[in-house]
C-alpha cells in the first residue's frame, strides 16, 4: 500500500525525537511512503527555497517550539508490529529535490569556525537536472550569528557576491537525520547521531540503499528530516547543501538478525557507524562493529574478520560538527564468497 505523508504542522516535529510523541501515519510492514522532508535551512533563500506550504510550516511552528536541536523531522511514522528487537527496514528508493536551489553554511558550529574569523557565511546552489550537478550562484556572509532554526534572511538586503565560478558539485541527494525514536523520556535533540540513527549525516543514505535502524519503542515511530543534495564526508562547514526532497521509501520489520547500531546496505557496500564526542573512541566503536558485522552477520572468525577489516574495509570520517562526532566503515559486498 502507498501513503503520502506532506509536512505539515500536524505531521512535524521541530527539532527532536520524542518516544511520547503521537504518530502522524500508521502503516503496516512492507508499506510504501511518499513523504515530504523540509530543510531548516530554507529560510536562507526563501525565494528560490520556499513555497506556501514551507511558509505556512515556518509561520506555525513557533519560535520556541523548535528545539532542543535544529532538523524539522516528518512523522514519527508507526509500524505495525515492530517491537523492541526487531529491526526496522527502510528501503530508500528516491529522493527528489523540490526546488532547484540548495544553501550551504559556514557555520559557528563548523569545524574551522574560529580560523575564519568566526564569520558565518551562506553560499547558495543552483542545481542542474541535465548534469546531476550543482553550481554556486551567490553567496554572503550572515547577519548576526545563526542561532534559531528556521530563520529567514533575505539575500537581497544583503552584500550578495559571486561564489565558486565554474566549480560543479556532484548531487547526491540524501538524508541528514532520520531514525526511530529512542527509548527515553522527553524529547531527544536531533543534532547528535546515536544507535537510534539521528543526525548521522552519511551521504549514501539516498536513493538506492537500505538502512536498518534498531527499533527502541513499539511502533518504531520513525522520522525523517534534514534534507541534503550534496555533501562530502566531514561535512567541514557545519552544513550540506541543505534542499527540501520528496522521498519514497518502503519500511518493513525483520526479526531475523538483531543489530545494536544503524546499518547501511547499498548495491555496493556493507557500512556500519561509531559515535562519540571523540574521534578515537568513534573509531574504536566502528571498527567493533565491522568486527560485529563480519562475524554476526557473515560468519567469519574474529581472527579472519580482523585481517579482512585491515585489508578490505575502509574507515573515514562521517562528520566533525554534531557534537557527537561519526566514524563509518565500509567492506565492499563483492569480498564476500558467492551465495550458493
Amino acid at each position: 500500500m502507498l501513503h503520502i505523508l506532506r509536512a505539515t504542522k500536524e505531521t512535524v516535529h521541530w527539532g527532536y525525537f520524542d518516544a511520547a510523541l503521537g504518530p502522524a501515519l500508521k502503516v503496516k510492514s512492507g508499506d510504501h511512503i511518499h513523504v515530504q522532508a523540509i530543510t531548516h535551512h530554507a529560510g536562507d533563500a526563501p525565494d528560490l527555497m520556499m513555497d506556501d506550504a514551507i511558509r505556512q510550516l515556518y509561520r506555525e511552528i513557533p519560535e520556541d517550539d523548535r528545539n532542543p536541536g535544529v532538523h524539522i523531522m516528518t512523522g514519527p511514522i508507526h509500524v505495525e508490529g515492530a517491537k523492541p528487537g526487531d529491526m526496522l527496514e527502510v528501503r530508500y528508493l528516491s529522493m527528489i529535490p523540490r526546488f532547484k536551489h540548495g544553501s550551504n553554511l559556514a557555520a559557528n558550529w563548523g569545524y574551522l569556525y574560529k580560523e575564519f574569523g568566526e564569520k558565518e557565511r551562506v553560499t547558495i546552489y543552483a542545481l542542474d537536472e541535465n548534469s546531476n550537478q550543482a553550481e554556486a550562484v551567490f553567496a554572503y556572509d550572515y547577519p548576526g550569528k545563526y542561532l534559531i532554526p528556521g530563520k529567514i534572511t533575505h539575500p537581497e538586503n544583503c552584500n550578495c557576491q559571486p561564489a565558486l565560478p565554474g566549480f560543479r558539485i556532484p548531487v547526491r541527494p540524501h538524508l541528514g537525520t532520520a531514525g526511530v525514536a529512542p527509548d527515553m523520556k522527553g524529547r531527544v535533540s536531533t543534532i547528535p547521531p546515536g544507535v537510534h540513527g539521528g543526525n548521522i549525516d552519511n551521504w549514501r543514505i539516498g536513493a538506492g540503499s537500505t538502512v536498518f535502524y534498531p527499533v527502541q519503542v513499539d511502533g518504531g515511530m520513525f522520522s525523517v528530516g534534514d534534507p541534503h543534495i550534496s555533501q562530502g564526508d566531514g561535512e567541514l562547514s557545519g552544513t550540506a547543501i541543505e534542499a527540501s526532497l520528496d522521498v519514497m521509501m518502503q519500511i518493513g520489520v525483520r526479526r531475523d538478525f538483531h543489530f545494536p547500531t544503524p546499518l547501511i546496505e547499498t548495491p555496493h557496500e556493507w557500512m556500519v557507524h561509531g559515535f562519540d564526542e571523540d574521534l578515537n573512541v568513534a573509531m574504536r566503536q566502528a571498527s567493533l562493529e565491522m568486527l560485529r558485522l563480519l562475524t554476526d552477520l557473515k560468519g567469519t572468525s574474529r581472527d579472519d574478520a580482523y585481517s579482512l577489516m585491515s585489508v578490505a574495509a575502509d574507515f573515514t570520517v562521517t562528520q566533525v560538527v554534531d557534537g557527537r562526532q561519526g566514524i563509518h566503515a565500509r567492506i565492499p559486498r563483492s569480498v564476500f564468497p558467492p551465495k550458493k
